[in-house]
């Protein structure tokens, strides 16, 4: 004789495992969706720089002692001032979609393929001034060597004299603090115009997000 109850029983048993199994499949399609959905929201946000090409706008960059110089494209600025002040500056362009932040910067003597790993963010020193460079537009980069005890001071000051490569890397992410990125540049000595110097883009190091030469 047929078991109604326990027919029932696996009835409702086996009911209750495809609504799980559709529930299961439903969460995991809403969770691709919704990751998909976040990534491209971040994408809209991100930021990347890039030296600025030759026939980007010429800017007039100001240091908070009054210092400036006109910066054209393509171009670096380099100079130790009679008391021993050096001031750094570079042409940039931003490639990205999204609105970038500096927000610290470093100097070295290194190629581009120097470091596979981005560089600790505890050696950058912090920004003095809120830099901001726009979606597709042209910005700036700058900074200043003013203590005599600075551990950059050494450095630069030989690498100006012998008018050798000086490695600048930039940390920046999106305007809400994430996403951050470093890039590193090259400011090339050009011939023998004391200030003038190109500025070329090196490499990328993804901070906030895997990198992508390690997919």
């Amino acid at each position: 004789m047929t078991d109604w109850g326990t027919v029932s029983a696996l009835a409702t048993a086996g009911g209750t495992l495809v609504l799980a199994a559709a529930s299961f499949a439903s969460i995991r399609s809403a969770d691709r969706a919704a990751l998909s959905a976040e990534r491209a929201v971040q994408a809209s946000l991100r930021p990347l720089f890039i030296a600025s090409r030759l026939e980007a706008p010429e800017q007039k960059v100001m240091w908070l002692d009054g210092h400036w110089t006109r910066l054209t494209g393509s171009m670096g600025y380099v100079h130790q001032a009679d008391d021993g002040e050096i001031y750094l500056a570079m042409s940039i362009r931003n490639v990205g979609p999204g609105l970038g932040v500096i927000h610290g910067w470093r100097v070295g003597q290194l190629s581009a393929d120097a470091d596979p790993d981005a560089p600790p963010l505890e050696s950058f020193h912090r920004q003095g001034r809120d830099l901001y460079v726009a979606p597709g537009d042209t910005g700036f980069w700058h900074a200043a060597v003013r203590e005599q005890d600075h551990p950059d001071r050494e450095l630069l000051t030989r690498l100006i004299k012998d008018r050798e490569r000086i490695t600048v890397d930039i940390l920046f992410g999106d305007y809400e603090g994430g996403q951050r990125t470093v890039s590193r540049f090259s400011l090339l000595p050009r011939g023998e115009e004391e200030r003038r110097w190109f500025c070329q883009s090196a490499r990328h190091w993804s901070i906030d997000r895997p990198d992508p030469r390690h997919g």
